[in-house]
């Protein structure tokens, strides 16, 4: 399968040229929808109108195409607004649904335009679905299409038609007989069954993604003429999702959303699609995975929890921060002699804070993530912060011994430490300046006054990296 795909002839470069032609169409696509100022929503609803104009408008003509084109809206239109009407409805949805894919297969018989057509109106009631479409937002999503569609009519049929310089194809034969005879007609029916048993397993796995299935079975059914070509199909569409789904979660988990490298990643399946489908079925869908993960990732970052990673890690690394504080201050108490200080319960809470805080960042320090100064600045805090719990707990660990004598210069070093994690924690980023700078390594026997010196300096060597911009190298990169 891997020869197939690398070692495959590909005459005239037509398959690179496409997929670099998609890649570049695509792109200008989002980005002009980017610059003319619409939402997120909007411009992957423009980027996936974009890629399916590219890959499934297939005319024989560079006229024919061109036609189909602009008559993608015709179709895809109507599909948005009904199904935008009818989120709330599930029964009056579903029915909806399976509708358009009845007739998206029925209309095969019509030929490539017929085809694409068909495609591009099931692909905009799944895509209303996926990004949960509402009617208020039909205007800015008709304008994102339209803009999509002739930015890249611009790439394929004005910048890059490398078609104009090729023979015709041949056009094949029509389908004959009438009725259930036809193919077309036959496979409509089926495709309805299926999406239909499909809708029902996709309501009972999950009420918000149910649609998945029904995407599913659809594409099964695309481009298949026959039981075995629609059976092979679904065996090839499964292993591709298969081996997509490991690769995605190895690929797209790592990048938490970052804007560079998702975008990266998205136009690399965005290629891999152009690329490999007229080869294997089975690396396409592994495209298609790839893909459909990063703009979920995206989405569900920028849109459904728009935190970023940094002001969650440093809301956790602040709590981590006062525990400290609270940690040294029942331990100081302890050693002047208080009855009622211990430091114990602090350090306990001080070590969930601290499983928190690797949480939050485990995908800026994963081994595939692509961000190098995040993930070696993220490393620097932790291992500074494990620092500052080490000589914490070591301080507890002298103050529960009861011949532990208290030292004056204890309640200085406890006010210095004070002083440095109000710094630390201060909601004004521009305050952890304030921070003191490190001490000097000085020996004491004393070992209460050893283990606040570490502690000192671990809080003031953190100082650079809390207070820097999150893509700044961590200090002696």
């Amino acid at each position: 399968m891997l020869k197939r795909m690398f070692v495959s002839p590909d005459p005239g470069r037509l398959r690179l040229r496409g997929a670099l032609r998609a890649v570049l169409g695509i792109g200008l696509a989002v980005t002009l929808c980017g610059l003319a100022g619409h939402s997120l929503v909007a411009a992957v609803t423009g980027g996936l109108a974009a890629l399916l104009a590219l890959f499934t408008v297939l005319d024989t003509t560079v006229r024919d195409q061109a036609l189909t084109t602009a008559l993608l809206p015709v179709a895809g239109f109507p599909v948005l607004a009904l199904a935008a009407v009818l989120h709330d409805h599930p029964t009056a949805r579903g029915a909806a649904f399976l509708a358009v894919m009845g007739l998206g297969v029925y209309a095969r018989r019509w030929g490539p335009r017929g085809h694409s057509l068909g495609v591009f109106a099931f692909m905009a009631f799944f895509t209303t679905q996926f990004l949960h479409t509402l009617p208020q937002q039909l205007p800015e999503l008709y304008s994102a299409v339209a803009l999509s569609l002739l930015a890249s009519s611009t790439v394929r049929f004005g910048l890059w038609c490398y078609e104009r310089r090729l023979p015709t194809a041949p056009v094949p034969a029509p389908s004959t007989g009438t009725g259930l005879a036809r193919v077309t007609t036959r496979q409509a029916v089926q495709a309805v069954a299926g999406g239909a048993v499909a809708l029902v397993a996709g309501l009972l796995l999950s009420e918000q993604r149910w649609y998945w299935a029904v995407g599913a079975t659809w594409w099964v059914f695309v481009n298949t003429t026959s039981r075995g070509e629609t059976l092979v199909r679904g065996f090839r569409r499964v292993l591709g999702t298969l081996i997509g789904f490991p690769v995605g979660l190895a690929v797209v988990v790592p990048l938490h959303g970052a804007p560079v490298p998702s975008v990266l990643l998205v136009a690399l399946g965005v290629f891999g699609i152009f690329y490999t489908a007229a080869v294997s079925y089975t690396w396409m869908m592994l495209s298609v995975t790839l893909l459909a993960g990063a703009l979920a990732a995206a989405l569900a970052v920028l849109l459904v929890l728009p935190v970023t990673t940094h002001a969650t890690t440093d809301a956790w690394i602040q709590r981590a921060l006062r525990c400290v504080h609270a940690c040294t201050a029942e331990a100081a108490a302890r050693l002047a002699g208080s009855a009622t200080a211990d430091p114990a319960p602090r350090i306990a809470e001080l070590e969930a804070l601290l499983g928190r805080v690797r949480l939050s960042v485990a995908p800026l320090v994963h081994p595939l993530s692509p961000l190098r100064v995040r993930r070696a600045r993220a490393r620097q805090v932790l291992a500074l912060l494990d620092a500052c719990a080490r000589e914490v707990r070591g301080l507890a660990s002298v103050a529960a011994d009861p011949e532990a004598s208290h030292d004056a210069r204890l309640t200085a070093a406890c006010w210095r430490v004070e002083a440095s994690v109000e710094a630390l924690t201060a909601p004004d980023p521009a305050r952890r300046a304030d921070v003191p700078g490190v001490p000097p390594h000085v020996t004491v026997a004393e070992p209460a006054l050893a283990h606040l010196h570490g502690l000192e300096r671990a809080l003031a060597e953190l100082a650079a990296p809390l207070r820097s911009a999150p893509g700044a190298p961590p200090i002696g990169a």
